[in-house]
């Protein structure tokens, strides 16, 4: 399986995670110019989640959350700045940033899923 197929897997996993816990899911992939994309945006109640999403078939090269670096989490806020900009009829009483971490398993996926995982 190649990465970028690999990393919608992991996508399809962590939305349907989401989903069947209660989260409205709001867009998906989303692309701002050359800063780069947000995995999931959803809403969980009132508050308005970016989503970032790290898949791993072994943790041979580690967990998937270590990959979730202080430079990706300073991308990951300023596409959610775009988000907002973009969209600006979407509108939260709060905001927050989350890592949904999966490993497979011969048991199936595992996931980890990290509110509010940094600011």
């Amino acid at each position: 399986m190649s990465t970028h197929g690999s990393g919608r897997r992991g996508e399809t996993i962590a939305r349907r995670y989401l989903v069947e816990n209660g989260y409205r899911i709001v867009a998906e992939n989303f692309r701002f110019g050359r800063y780069g994309e947000i995995d999931l945006v959803a809403y969980d109640n009132d508050t308005l989640v970016f989503v970032e999403v790290k898949y791993r078939r072994s943790t041979q090269y580690g967990s998937p959350e270590e990959s979730v670096t202080e430079r990706k989490r300073a991308t990951i806020r300023r596409i959610a700045e775009g988000f907002l900009y973009v969209h600006r009829h979407i509108s939260a009483n709060e905001y927050r940033f989350d890592v949904i971490a999966i490993e497979e398993s011969s048991d199936g996926p595992i996931i980890r899923h990290w509110k509010n995982a940094f600011w």
